[in-house]
């Protein structure tokens, strides 16, 4: 049991239960004794591995949250001084959220058809238009399926489903955030498997949190971890773990791309390219399709096709 169980902070916010830990870091689950409603605190110490960069990147999580103002993201609460017997910290209260993450729910057996996890895609992808609008953008930098919460729709005591609807999404975890007026950093933030490449030195663009929803629904997908599935340049290959139609594997393709130039560059152009897939030339009416040039002339009657071939 973590030594902070049932302790209270800021003579005010009990810790119920440990929620993770990292470390430096611990989350809890925590009753704010004022309103007794149920919280999230996060616990930043000051320990021997500390770094001041974890000090910037908890300021900045604090500093974002209470810029949002989003139903499907935690709100800021509260953030603090506070000195613990394990030395001096800052703790960040947000609300909390009750719903499991994508990952809980996958290992707990729970699978998503194509239908599913395109309902899932949209309504992330709508949260980050959200982040992505701002002046300047915020990039999350860590989206993973231990990030996105889902709402559970089963009834009690029932394994039916309450409408057709998946389930409401929600996105937390903005411990790795950034946005332009932040610049880049030098220090590796993010998730093996779910960060693009570019994440790797350090660099974030809008376009850098579209490929961890990519990751991600390659994970639902499969059950496998991204990092586990074959690769070719560096593309995830994961078509034949998976039931996805054709479209809809490319899609996600184009969000993983690991070269910046070829992956989807905007929320927008992901969303409209979901909806909306290019039609076939295939799929097309033959009247609709280009006929090349031709000086050859043909002649059908129901019973006899005619050909005439011109002399050269």
């Amino acid at each position: 049991m973590d030594q902070f169980i049932s302790s209270v902070f800021h003579d005010r916010y009990q810790v119920q239960s440990l929620l993770g830990r990292k470390t430096g870091r611990r989350t809890f689950l925590a009753t704010d004794l004022e309103t007794d409603s149920i919280v999230v605190l996060k616990l930043l110490l000051f320990a021997p591995d500390f770094t001041w960069e974890d000090l910037k990147l908890f300021e900045r999580e604090a500093e974002t949250l209470k810029s949002l103002d989003h139903p499907a993201i935690p709100k800021y609460l509260d953030y603090f001084e506070t000195d613990t017997e394990l030395g001096k910290g800052f703790a960040l209260v947000q609300s909390y959220i009750k719903a499991r993450s994508l990952q809980q729910w996958t290992q707990s057996g729970r699978t998503f058809s194509e239908v599913n996890l395109r309902e899932i895609a949209q309504h992330l992808l709508k949260i980050l238009a959200y982040l992505h609008d701002r002046n300047p953008p915020t990039i999350h930098r860590d989206i993973k399926p231990s990030n996105i919460l889902l709402g559970d729709r089963y009834r009690s005591g029932s394994a039916s489903r309450s409408g057709n609807s998946v389930g409401k999404i929600y996105l937390v975890d903005f411990g790795s955030v950034q946005t332009a007026a932040h610049g880049g950093t030098v220090t590796v933030v993010g998730t093996y498997g779910y960060m693009p490449p570019e994440q790797f030195g350090g660099r974030s663009l809008p376009a850098s949190d579209l490929f961890s929803p990519g990751a991600t629904l390659i994970y639902l997908a499969t059950g496998q971890h991204p990092a586990d599935l074959p690769q070719a340049d560096l593309r995830i290959e994961f078509e034949k773990s998976a039931n996805l139609s054709k479209h809809f594997s490319q899609w996600i393709h184009k969000l993983t791309e690991p070269s910046l130039s070829r992956r989807a560059a905007s929320v927008k152009g992901a969303i409209d390219r979901l909806q909306n897939p290019p039609k076939s030339p295939s799929n097309q009416p033959f009247s609709l399709l280009r006929r090349p040039a031709s000086k050859i002339q043909l002649q059908a009657t129901s019973a006899t096709l005619r050909i005439q071939i011109p002399k050269a």
